[in-house]
């Protein structure tokens, strides 16, 4: 029987006190537990921030990526292994800044992977640089007179480009985004949470009092999850209230699904020909 505790690890936390990637991090654990996965069947990919560093946290396999560079990491680990469960922690910043071209990729791929973007609307490893999700108007001090473009909204992005589960968690709901994290990981397809995160330290507009004044989960009643017009509407929500939940799920075929050549299983169970690798390694 797998709990929480399986996925605790020894080493030192350096997050600031506060950070909403404690929240995270726990949601992941009751997750993974709840699902009864043993840490061997799990695998966490990052890449560069204080988002990256969460696999560390966890005893499990993970790879630690470069800037942007988690999906693409993802996508191969899927193809040799595709009955491995994977999920991506990345930040705002690197996923939809550095890695904005992997996440459009892996939405038309639709690989069979869970993207947990911790979205706390600033760059926090770097000293509060602005991010794609800062707002117009953020004052950071890199942008002192204010952000002059407007945020990115990842949610309306990946419903319009047809990623098939979309939702938004909240650090300050533990449960519920352990709950989300769940129904990501067994959608057969590509699935993107992302998670409104507080900064304590470089995010003074974007606080917990600001998001748990403002908070709900959506009514699954009045949202159902196949309407994709309603979904992009219900992404557009921004204000004194602010919804978290499954805005949208349909389920197609997925990348490696759609491979004849992995119909006959992973290819980490093929036969392999070390000396034919070693051949084409050094160009023979």
């Amino acid at each position: 029987m797998t709990d929480v505790k399986t996925y605790d690890c020894d080493y030192e936390n350096k997050w600031c006190p506060g950070c909403g990637n404690f929240g995270i991090l726990n949601a992941m654990k009751k997750a993974l537990a709840e699902q009864d996965l043993p840490p061997e069947q799990v695998l966490i990919v990052s890449g560069i921030g204080q988002a990256g560093k969460t696999p560390h946290f966890l005893k499990c396999n993970y790879f630690h990526g470069l800037h942007g560079r988690a999906l693409p990491v993802a996508t191969g680990a899927k193809l040799a292994n595709h009955d491995l469960n994977i999920l991506v922690s990345m930040g705002d910043g690197d996923c939809y800044g550095e890695g904005g071209n992997h996440l459009l990729a892996a939405i038309r791929r639709n690989i069979d992977v869970t993207l947990l973007v911790h979205n706390n609307m600033v760059y926090g490893l770097t000293k509060g640089q602005a991010s794609p999700t800062s707002a117009h108007g953020f004052v950071t001090k890199a942008q002192p007179h204010g952000v002059t473009g407007e945020g990115l909204n990842p949610l309306a992005l990946a419903i319009s480009q047809g990623a098939g589960f979309v939702a938004r968690g909240y650090n300050g709901k533990m449960d519920h985004l352990s709950y989300l994290i769940q129904e990501g990981m067994r959608h057969k397809g590509f699935s993107l949470i992302d998670i409104m995160q507080v900064c304590v330290s470089f995010n003074r507009v974007n606080t917990t009092e600001f998001y748990n004044n403002r908070v709900y989960e959506m009514d699954a009643s009045e949202y159902p999850r196949d309407d994709w017009h309603q979904a992009l509407d219900a992404a557009q929500l921004w204000g004194d209230r602010i919804p978290i939940g499954i805005f949208y799920q349909k389920e197609t075929e997925s990348f490696t699904d759609r491979l004849p050549e992995l119909k006959s299983g992973p290819l980490l169970d093929r036969p392999r020909d070390a000396g034919r690798v070693q051949e084409v390694i050094s160009g023979a």
